[in-house]
């Protein structure tokens, strides 16, 4: 029998594996596929890393090498340090022996204890997982349906005053850029004042970047756009991405947050350090290290009597709580906030809940460029349309911890002025930098076979779907010199014939594709790790209304196939309702088509009818909850996630049942797609009764599965039809 592992992870998307799994399981059973589960939740790595539980993310990086391999990977939670400790003392109220994390370890034992948490912080799962480059976008039954049901987009004002800011090279990550390609295959040590900061061993071929961010002038820069936001009247945020990239930019959010609130830690001062606060976790942190403080009362008021100044006003992550832009590093996500400024028009919540034009700050031009240019194109040309506009597909490299996303290891705050170095072990410098002590410093590294393979695949994508193919690659940034070499020894191996194939800096490419996007046309963008991840979370929330709608295919190097479900970055606001109300909004309109194109390639692979039937059949029923608009509503005591997913089922075994192509499946499933039709009414009724109270699971990070099966599977009547398959 084949197999499909199917992740057990966190949040929203687990909650709706509870109902869908078991439904998934009876259907592709029947075409000889069984579907298990593999725990690499955050809960679930805390336990491996403590050694209470299987380490099943280890297990799965292994398979990936695999040409077996077949994994449907949900959204998972790539932790700050704020979510690893709650989820810990989460665990530890179940009953689990673990330590608490020791936020500044002084002693051997708790440096030993942080250094088997560190592995569960950031984006801990994806580079384990992704052995192959990302092709990204959106399955034309989608497009179809979004077009034909657009979801509203705000309307940029006249003469708009939002924009965005960035450093534009002056001592950011982008200015201060070195990249080689190696010759051949050594170690590579990373030095500072010729004491060994790291060791890598480096391949042949492989491109390697230095760069650092210049603390001062980031600081310098935070406060001139402070200044500048108040003198043009609008809403301060900044945008940084403090998960995935877990040492550089919570490091850059607590310099932010320092620079807001000056007047307050400088008052503080000794308060802070004597009570261990720490400014990279946020506002929400800093209130627990003062709660029963003697000045807490004070402390707090300082705070509030800036936010209150208006010297800017600041962007609000929940005005009801009043929480700010500073409440936590992982409460404002780069990829997740700047498509909502977009489809807000430019603006954000100020602390009355109002929404208001803003600057979003992101200093790194790197990326501060593309978002520049999309806040820029409709400031000028107003917001888009999404009845009529085009697509943007992306084709990403991130194989083998490709480029920024993989440089967690090779990331440091440097601890002293002076010279970082970068030497090969005989002793040749390929590069050095004069930083200063505080200076964020990283190498990113990206290697020759995950490249070439990027570029194979976008030239496959490019043959299919005859569109222009644009490499966002920018020959003024050290590191895409290099790609761009790359791309011209590579591409002659391909067949490009017939083929608009083109290179672009980062605003020029953002502006060719926008324009092809405003004239309903569609467009390939072919880019590096981060701007993967940014471009597939921008484009699809305007075009479709959430990224979590996309296909989301990686094809392995070893011949396997990853298939994610989409964006969880709306995941815990739908949990909280959910335990409110017992409402789960989410859509697992990814997981149905990740499911699709996972039992499609076993179909090739094993030349089978039973399992092309079975893809068949679930094209037909993703078809259907589309054009039915099958989707969970928003609203508690109207159909949720737990009904689309009976919507799903029903649809899916109608049209095995209708199918002449393996009698025997129709045969099997024509008495399942009767009881699901003529149940209908009373499967609903089930279904909702749970609903307009709290639902309890057992746990956030790590729910009881028995009381979560319970809220997620509520209707006996589906239950029974569903597990006599």
């Amino acid at each position: 029998m084949s197999k499909i592992i199917w992740s057990k992870i966190d949040e929203a998307p687990a909650l709706a594996t509870y109902s869908l799994l078991p439904i998934v399981n009876k259907f592709t059973q029947a075409a000889g596929v069984d579907v298990e589960t593999s725990d690499i939740s955050l809960a679930g790595r805390v336990l491996a890393a403590m050694g209470l539980a299987e380490d099943e993310l280890s297990k799965l990086g292994e398979l990936v090498h695999k040409p077996e391999a077949n994994i449907i990977k949900l959204p998972n939670i790539s932790a700050s340090i704020g979510q690893l400790k709650e989820c810990i003392a989460e665990l530890q109220g179940q009953g689990y022996d673990i330590p608490d994390f020791p936020e500044n370890p002084s002693t051997p034992e708790e440096e030993a204890i942080r250094a088997k948490y560190n592995p569960c912080l950031g984006s801990a799962v994806n580079p384990v997982l992704r052995e192959g480059n990302s092709d990204r976008r959106a399955a034309k039954a989608v497009k179809r349906f979004a077009q034909n049901n657009p979801h509203r987009l705000k309307a940029f004002s006249d003469n708009s005053k939002a924009y965005v800011a960035h450093m534009a090279g002056d001592g950011d990550f982008y200015g201060n850029e070195k990249s080689i390609t190696l010759e051949k295959g050594q170690k590579v040590t990373i030095a500072l004042n010729d004491k060994e900061l790291t060791t890598i061993d480096a391949l042949d071929g492989e491109v390697l970047d230095g760069t650092f961010m210049n603390v001062q002038k980031l600081r310098a820069f935070i406060k001139k756009t402070i200044d500048e936001a108040k003198a043009n009247d609008v809403l301060w945020s900044i945008h940084l991405k403090a998960t995935m990239m877990k040492i550089s930019d919570p490091i850059m959010f607590g310099h932010a947050f320092e620079v807001f609130f000056q007047e307050v830690f400088d008052k503080y001062a000794d308060t802070f350090k004597a009570l261990g606060v720490n400014p990279n976790l946020g506002m929400s942190d800093l209130e627990k290290k003062i709660a029963g403080h003697e000045k807490e009362a004070e402390i707090k008021a300082a705070f509030q009597a800036v936010v209150d100044s208006d010297s800017p006003k600041i962007a609000m992550v929940d005005s009801d709580k009043g929480q700010t832009n500073f409440n936590a590093s992982n409460d404002v996500i780069i990829d997740a906030s700047m498509p909502v400024v977009v489809r807000e028009g430019g603006k954000q919540w100020d602390r009355n809940g109002d929404a208001v034009e803003c600057v979003a700050v992101i200093p790194d031009a790197t990326y501060g460029l593309f978002y520049n240019e999309m806040v820029a194109d409709c400031v000028k040309n107003g917001q888009y349309n999404v009845s009529t506009m085009g697509s943007v597909a992306n084709v990403g490299l991130m194989a083998q911890k490709a480029e920024e996303y993989g440089s967690h290891p090779t990331t440091f705050e440097l601890a002293e002025d002076g010279k970082v170095t970068v030497t090969t072990e005989d002793g040749t410098e390929l590069m050095s930098f004069d930083c200063q002590k505080g200076d964020i410093w990283r190498m990113s590294r990206a290697k020759d076979i995950p490249i070439k393979d990027w570029i194979r695949l976008a030239v496959e994508r490019g043959q299919i779907e005859k569109v222009p193919v644009i490499f966002w690659l920018d020959e003024n940034r050290a590191h895409d010199a290099q790609m761009i070499a790359k791309v011209n020894k590579y591409l002659p191996e391909f067949n490009t014939d017939g083929l608009d194939i083109q290179i672009m800096e980062i605003a020029e490419a953002t502006r060719f594709t926008n324009a092809r996007v405003r004239q309903g046309l569609n467009t390939i963008a072919v880019t590096g790790n981060v701007l993967r991840d940014y471009l597939t979370d921008m484009y699809p929330i305007l075009e479709l209304g959430t990224s979590a709608k996309m296909l989301s295919i990686v094809p392995l190097l070893a011949g396997g196939g990853l298939y994610e479900t989409g964006a969880g970055g709306s995941a815990p606001k739908h949990v909280d309702q959910f335990l409110k109300e017992g409402h789960l909004r989410w859509d697992s309109l990814g997981e149905f088509l990740a499911l699709a194109e996972s039992l499609r390639f076993l179909a090739r692979k094993h030349n089978s009818d039973e399992l092309e039937a079975v893809t068949a059949a679930l094209d037909i029923a993703n078809d259907g909850y589309l054009d039915n608009n099958k989707a969970p509503s928003r609203k508690c005591c109207e159909p949720d996630n737990k009904a689309s997913h009976f919507f799903v089922a029903q649809y899916w075994a109608d049209a095995l049942a209708n199918q002449d192509k393996v009698p025997a499946l129709a045969q099997k499933f024509a008495p399942v797609a009767k009881a699901l039709k003529e149940n209908e009414a009373k499967i609903l009724e089930e279904l909702l009764a749970v609903e307009g109270k709290p639902a309890d699971i057992g746990g956030y990070y790590h729910p009881d599965d028995s009381k979560a099966q319970a809220v997620m599977r509520p209707s006996a009547t589906l239950n029974e039809i569903i597990d006599n398959i």
